[in-house]
């Protein structure tokens, strides 16, 4: 069919292919329809991810912010001699005071070549292949054995480096031009460090940096030079104590001593990073909500349906932008799945938060200063009493934080956090089962089918068209080559009666 031999007029003077084009409009209508059908799905498809996008972000907002400690329960600490010790918190510390005596900070072992031995950088050079095998215990005393492989020809500087790189060994060496002598620092603190060199190879090697005071071709030796470490020495409330460390944590308060002294740390409820937290959900639940129930509402402009190809091609492109800006518009509107989601995330903050964990006066969000706006049009957003909300934080953190995130077998018994994750998962497996996700194929979700479907009934409708289109030209052949032979004849006959009046 698509090698139809067509004729253009030739022999009626007629526009064959105008007639056609505008037969074929009318033919095509059907397909246009079609194709606003699947664009309109595919706007409605996009308008439902848009709004699992927008859930997502406020279920991401309330993990993060709200529904971890980290986000809510922080902590500040003040050190009353930060000289002494300073100190973090994690948000399950308890809100205390600790006074904290410092008898002795904590210092690490230190090993030196020999003073009177000499090292020479400039001549320095690893005579063969050589592996040393350290054994090594930590400040702390846990143990660790350390293997180097050090190449024949190694500068000194290179040596330093493998040493200083070795994760085991775990040290800190430099070369002092000056004196010519090495100095190795564990990086770590505490009074059990050590360094043996576990074999004869080991030592010897240490020999030539200038530890001559090892014993030659004798294994197992602690690397000689040394200066003990030592343990911190502290004081917590009367409780005399010792850490390898100068860090330490103790009930989720981590310690770091400075210097020798007294010093009194304070842990308190960051008020402001917790108001912060649930202000910051207020917004983020009060956009939510206002861009869905935009969507709900939005106007459906039915005399507005989607271009089709020919109707953007006589248009500029301002004119098509405010054409689909109100075609585009209303795809959700009064939509189930949205609505429904709206009612219980209104219910979710709403109703009373039960439970053991609940004080009186911390059951409801309005008894933290956050209640519903009045005013109808505003689709139930959140207003918070700030004052209030910061005198309820200062006065039982714990319980405003259980409000949220309380734990439950119903839905009453669930902190309000919980409960609007809840939904919001509800609701987005909802969607996805209609308008699916970037990721998925159309056959996976509900509009998704409905696509197939019409592409499949486009596909038919053109091949259809394709048909019809070549019906029309060998309609119009036929009668040009009818035209064609009649106007042969009627040659033949002039010429034939011209000729015998001429006789």
């Amino acid at each position: 069919m698509a090698n139809t031999l067509r004729i253009s007029g030739l022999a009626s003077g007629m526009d064959i292919d105008k007639i056609v084009s505008d037969l074929m409009k009318v033919e095509r209508a059907p397909l246009d329809k079609l194709k606003q059908k699947k664009q309109l799905l595919e706007w409605q498809r996009d308008d439902y991810r848009s709004m699992n996008t927008l859930l997502q972000g406020l279920d991401d907002y309330l993990f993060s912010n709200v529904t971890l400690q980290s986000g809510m329960m922080k902590k500040t600490v003040s050190s009353s001699n930060e000289g002494v010790i300073t100190a973090t918190a994690g948000s399950s510390a308890a809100n205390v005071a600790t006074t904290i005596q410092v008898n002795r900070v904590a210092t690490s072992a230190v090993w030196l070549s020999d003073a009177a031995t000499r090292v020479d950088k400039a001549t320095f050079s690893v005579a063969a292949d050589v592996t040393l095998t350290i054994n090594v215990t930590n400040g702390d005393g846990s143990t660790k054995q350390a293997a180097i492989t050090v190449k024949q020809g190694t500068t000194l500087d290179g040596v330093i480096a493998q040493l200083n790189n070795n994760a085991d060994l775990g040290v800190s060496a430099f070369y002092d031009e000056q004196t010519g002598r090495i100095s190795i620092m564990k990086k770590d603190t505490g009074a059990q460090a050590s360094l043996v060199l576990a074999d004869a190879a080991t030592v010897n090697f240490f020999r030539n940096l200038g530890f001559t005071q090892l014993t030659a071709d004798q294994a197992n030796q602690e690397l000689t030079g040394k200066t003990a470490g030592t343990d911190a020495d502290i004081t917590i409330n009367g409780l005399q104590t010792t850490r390898s460390s100068n860090t330490f944590t103790i009930n989720g308060v981590t310690y770091t001593v400075k210097g020798t002294g007294t010093a009194t740390v304070s842990v308190a409820t960051d008020v402001d990073a917790m108001f912060n937290a649930i202000k910051g959900f207020v917004d983020k639940y009060n956009e939510t909500i206002d861009k869905i129930n935009a969507k709900l509402k939005e106007e459906r402009y039915r005399d507005y349906p989607p271009l089709t190809d020919e109707q953007k091609e006589a248009m500029t492109e301002k004119q098509i932008e405010l054409w689909e800006e109100k075609a585009k518009s209303g795809m959700l509107r009064g939509d189930s799945i949205l609505s429904s989601a709206l009612s219980k995330m209104r219910m979710n903050v709403y109703i009373k938060v039960e439970g053991a964990n609940i004080p009186s006066g911390f059951s409801q969000l309005a008894q933290m200063g956050i209640t519903t706006s009045s005013n109808y049009l505003d689709g139930g957003k959140l207003i918070i009493d700030e004052t209030k909300l910061r005198e309820k934080i200062k006065e039982n953190p714990d319980a405003v934080y259980q409000l949220f995130n309380q734990n439950g077998a119903t839905d009453a018994e669930k902190g309000i956090a919980r409960r609007l994750r809840d939904t919001i998962k509800e609701t987005i497996g909802k969607i996805e089962q209609k308008a699916g996700k970037t990721i998925w194929t159309n056959q996976q979700f509900a509009i998704g089918r409905d696509l197939i479907q019409i592409n499949d009934q486009i596909d038919r409708f053109q091949d259809r068209l394709k048909q019809i289109e070549d019906r029309y030209y060998r309609q119009f052949t036929a009668m040009e080559e009818a035209i064609q032979r009649a106007n042969q004849q009627s040659m033949y006959l002039m010429n034939a009666f011209g000729g015998g009046m001429q006789r």
